[in-house]
């Protein structure tokens, strides 16, 4: 397998489909998962390399797993597979299914993709697996599932990193720890905000580095070290308000 191969688990984001155009002007091969496959043919048919695209049943892990397996037979293998699968939401009355249904795709849906990549990537003998996660996953916050989520993630992917070292296998993890964009978003500030081939930029640079961890944009490592020390007294008073509108 010369040719390098690239498989994107979530392709049909804004970031993915950057992500993914980056690479191909790299002249890496693609293959897209998504929820709705026929939204992405399109996009696929104007990138310069090849591109395959397929279904993703994310809610469910053993079909998760199939497919995965499926396509990778086909191929005969990749380089890299690229995990940017996440759902959220707020509601301050905290009904349960949204719950679960951000438990089912951030959790068993990303333990099973990564579980099955990590495996297929040691029968290969090589290859790197780096998932798209966030700092929210630091601490607790009012969506609630969704920081516990993206927590689990962090965590998944440090021990599938030990165990690689344990097993002494060229498998390497790289977790990429997004800035609270949507909260930058809804802020409306310019400082924290990036423009979107930036910030895919800086996740090709740290994926082909072999990066363990990374913040992507830079800048909110300093927002994920304040979060780590600040006491759960001043963590829990801070508040997100959108800003009145200039006249």
């Amino acid at each position: 397998m010369t040719q390098a191969t690239a498989v994107i688990v979530g392709a049909s984001s804004q970031l993915s489909r950057e992500i993914a155009k980056q690479l191909a002007d790299q002249q890496v091969e693609l293959v897209l998962f998504a929820q709705d496959p026929e939204s992405l043919r399109d996009f696929a048919l104007s990138l310069p390399t090849k591109v395959q695209v397929f279904s993703l049943q994310i809610e469910q892990p053993q079909a998760i797993i199939t497919q995965l397996e499926s396509v990778w037979q086909s191929l005969g293998g990749a380089h890299l597979v690229l995990v940017n699968t996440g759902l959220n939401s707020y509601d301050p009355e905290l009904p349960w299914l949204p719950e679960q249904d951000i438990i089912d795709v951030n959790v068993r849906g990303f333990a099973a993709i990564c579980n099955t990549a990590f495996r297929l990537f040691r029968e290969q003998g090589y290859g790197q697996l780096a998932a798209i996660n966030s700092i929210a996953g630091l601490r607790g916050g009012p969506s609630v599932a969704y920081h516990a989520s993206k927590a689990f993630g962090q965590n998944y992917l440090e021990g599938l990193s030990m165990h690689a070292q344990r097993l002494k296998l060229p498998i390497t993890i790289t977790d990429i720890q997004l800035g609270l964009l949507d909260k930058a978003a809804m802020q409306q500030s310019a400082m924290w905000l990036a423009p979107l081939p930036q910030v895919a930029a800086q996740i090709i640079k740290a994926m082909k580095q072999g990066k363990r961890r990374v913040y992507v944009t830079k800048r909110w490592r300093l927002v994920a070290w304040l979060t780590i020390l600040l006491p759960e007294f001043i963590y829990n008073t801070r508040h997100w308000k959108a800003k009145k509108p200039k006249r």
